[in-house]
């Protein structure tokens, strides 16, 4: 399995704006320095396995094609876009993002915060099974665009 980080987001603030980085640290049970959930302040903090949230293109392109559901860059409120690479099928599994090994916890469902956020009717029932993983990271690394995701072979 080897997938590629198309994107990287992160919100300084729970419900805050969502602002595109290059790169960012991602810091073993902490998550990425500069987002909300490095700092214990995000919506789902109290939720294990939340330092860093993973979501497909491919989903968000289905999403569009499926539900006429157009969620812009950053929107979903992931921290990392990937392409090529099946989030689903990492619950339970580590795998490498750039510099940083995670753990996949949990699929991330979609929520009615997110639908409240967006404004929009129909985004959670569109994101089901395709609303990205959510990972503990165990081992701190930089991440960035264009990294792989991949299998962590240790």
């Amino acid at each position: 399995m080897h997938g590629e980080v198309t994107a990287i987001h992160l919100a300084r603030d729970s419900g805050g704006t969502v602002e595109p980085a290059e790169s960012a640290d991602a810091v073993a049970g902490r998550g990425l320095r500069g987002d909300r959930y490095f700092r214990d302040q995000g919506t789902f903090d109290d939720r294990s396995g939340s330092d860093l949230t993973l979501i497909e293109a491919e989903a968000l392109s289905a999403v569009e094609d499926d539900y006429g559901v157009s969620i812009g860059a950053g929107e979903h409120r992931r921290n990392v876009t990937t392409e090529g690479v099946a989030l689903n099928h990492l619950v339970g599994k580590r795998f490498a993002v750039g510099g940083a090994v995670c753990v996949g916890e949990e699929l991330c469902e979609p929520c009615a915060y997110l639908e409240d956020l967006l404004d929009e009717a129909g985004v959670r029932e569109a994101l089901v099974h395709r609303g990205g993983l959510r990972a503990r990271i165990v081992e701190s690394g930089t991440i960035a665009t264009g990294d792989a995701v991949e299998t962590a072979s240790v």
